[in-house]
């Protein structure tokens, strides 16, 4: 079997290293299955002290065999010129393969490198090292060069922001706020890119080309980059670096693609965008979320926490060091400063957003856009004037947590695809809901997501709400049959006692299905991937309307009665 599974050109900074990087993985079966002494002498061959290679298979092994991949890539570099190379070697999943990364100045004798490499390893372990060493070196020379990396250095201020739950809604914030400052303002989201609230090109931009995009537009003044997983894994970050960097959480979603497998290498993988924070600039981090505050002590900028616990010893400490902190006091977000008084900037009933407070999830993101917008040097006053204008309607904040009266029956259009995606919508659901009346959700995600996390989310809607449809999404089924997919919905939800969870073709068939069947004081949300536009003008054209911040506090008082009264 050849030992390249795949060659990856990552244009910029990513996971192994902050520049552009070389990403092989590579099928080392051979190797790691070999008989002892054959690995003793390839040990011997690359220079390697007193050499213990273990048995074949083993943990042992498998740390040999990444020590001798290492030397040899080094190796293989030197002579062929290169110089002393920085290589980086990850086990996966699979106890055969390994992913080796190297940084690159011209991209086609570094792919030729890689190439050479692989090749090389074809032949171990019988064969003669030097003599291989040496062909491989003389193919990687005899290549152009190739072009140097396409890693942007941004020309003005740019906030960098990534998390699992809120990166998008926190980006359109950051946006907004500084707009409220009258600047031109360039950001780019799973929507598409954006200049000054003018969608210019629609896609998903959450990628190392979305920078790029907006920085080609000459008359922004701040990039608002919402940075994903995938584009960090599959290409690189397309910056250079940025001036504030903003990590809103990190929770399951994603696992077991592009060789992440737990929420702890997927924190790393969110940590490359606070990494590459300059060192004059701000990291803003949630201090609420341990993985996340972690990040502390790899970035090289100063961080700024925000919690919504006023005590919370990370803040104390944060701001004891010198940094700077955003929380929540007697209601109001406030800012902490080394030696000063909490500023108060606005209060939480006057920021929209957070639904009078309800949507705690926003009211996190609300902390963590004012600590970004202060901290690339837009004053308090225009932090406090975009938080109270920035609506959580599809006019600012389309498809996240979109709230709609049809009738007497509320509507909940919101992206949640994950666990602590569907808590929070559930959450906002329940703050909704009138004294006496259900909550009925469609329940629906991508089929990108393991089996433990599809059937997590049934069992979460199961508890929570009185009536689940399932919704299957075509366009998002990624391999997956939505039969099946609906079968480990319904599994989950009858871990709780949950049954008979119909099943529609689209999320209009359910949202209409659901609205049928929905009585006064009831919460309908779905929730929404492909087909947004089409749920909204189907709530138009039956009558509905998008809740004003007075109509949604009139709801969350209306439901908080209900708890009042069952006290």
């Amino acid at each position: 079997m050849p030992s390249l599974v795949e060659l990856r050109v990552l244009e910029g900074p990513n996971l192994y290293f902050p520049r552009a990087a070389i990403k092989l993985t590579l099928d080392v079966t051979t190797l790691s299955d070999a008989d002892e002494s054959l690995m003793t002498r390839l040990g011997e061959q690359i220079g390697a002290s007193t050499p213990r290679p273990g048995a074949p298979g083993s943990g042992f092994r498998q740390r040999f065999v990444a020590r001798a991949v290492a030397r040899l890539v080094r190796q293989t570099a030197a002579e062929a010129g290169t110089g002393r190379l920085a290589v980086r070697v990850r086990p996966t999943s699979e106890p055969h393969r390994l992913v080796v990364a190297y940084p690159w100045r011209r991209r086609e004798r570094a792919r030729e490198l890689g190439h050479a490499v692989a090749e090389l390893l074809d032949l171990l372990p019988g064969a003669e090292v030097e003599q291989l060493v040496k062909k491989a070196a003389e193919r990687v020379r005899s290549v152009d060069a190739g072009d140097a990396p396409g890693t942007l250095r941004p020309r003005v201020p740019v906030i960098a922001v990534t998390g699992t739950n809120g990166k998008t809604t926190t980006s359109r914030l950051i946006a907004h706020i500084a707009r409220c400052d009258g600047m031109h303002v360039g950001w780019s989201s799973t929507d598409g890119i954006y200049v000054d609230g003018v969608l210019v090109e629609a896609g998903d931009y959450s990628g190392p080309s979305g920078a790029g995009r907006v920085l080609a537009h000459p008359e922004v003044e701040l990039a608002v980059t919402e940075t994903a997983r995938g584009g960090i894994l599959l290409r690189g970050i397309g910056l250079v670096h940025n001036d504030v960097s903003v990590v809103t959480n990190v929770s399951a979603d994603h696992l077991g693609l592009h060789g992440i497998e737990t929420v702890d290498q997927l924190a790393e993988v969110k940590g490359v965008v606070a990494r590459i924070t300059k060192p004059s600039g701000w990291s803003v981090l949630n201090a609420d979320d341990p993985r996340v505050l972690a990040m502390r002590s790899v970035i090289k900028a100063r961080p700024w926490v925000f919690s919504l616990d006023a005590d919370s010893p990370a803040l104390r400490e944060v701001v004891g060091a010198g940094g700077r902190a955003t929380t929540v006091i007697d209601g109001w977000v406030s800012v902490l400063g080394p030696r000063s008084d909490p500023d108060p900037l606005v209060e939480v009933v006057e920021v929209p957003m957070t639904l009078a407070g309800l949507a705690r999830f926003n009211v996190e993101n609300a902390l963590a856009a004012a600590s970004a917008a202060l901290a690339v040097g837009l004053a308090p006053e225009v932090v406090a004037e975009g938080l109270r204008t920035f609506r959580p309607g599809p006019e600012h904040n389309p498809g996240r947590m979109n709230i709609y009266s049809l009738g007497e029956v509320s509507v909940v259009l919101d992206l949640a695809h994950n666990e602590a995606g569907l808590e929070s919508l559930l959450e906002v659901m329940g703050g909704l809901r009138q004294p006496g009346a259900r909550l009925l959700l469609g329940l629906g995600t991508a089929g990108d997501r393991t089996d433990e996390l599809i059937r997590s989310l049934g069992e979460i809607a199961g508890r929570h709400a009185d009536v689940v449809a399932v919704v299957h999404k075509h366009e998002y089924l990624r391999g997956r049959e939505p039969e099946a997919m609906a079968e480990l919905f319904r599994q989950g939800a009858a871990q709780v006692g949950a049954s008979g969870l119909d099943s529609y073709d689209t999320e209009l068939d359910a949202l209409v299905a659901l609205v049928a069947v929905a009585g006064p004081g009831d919460v309908v949300a779905v929730m929404c991937h492909q087909d947004r536009p089409l749920l909204e003008e189907w709530i138009r054209e039956s009558g509905g309307t998008v809740d004003a911040p007075d109509t949604l506090r009139r709801k969350v008082r209306g439901a908080a009665g209900q708890s009042a009264g069952g006290a």
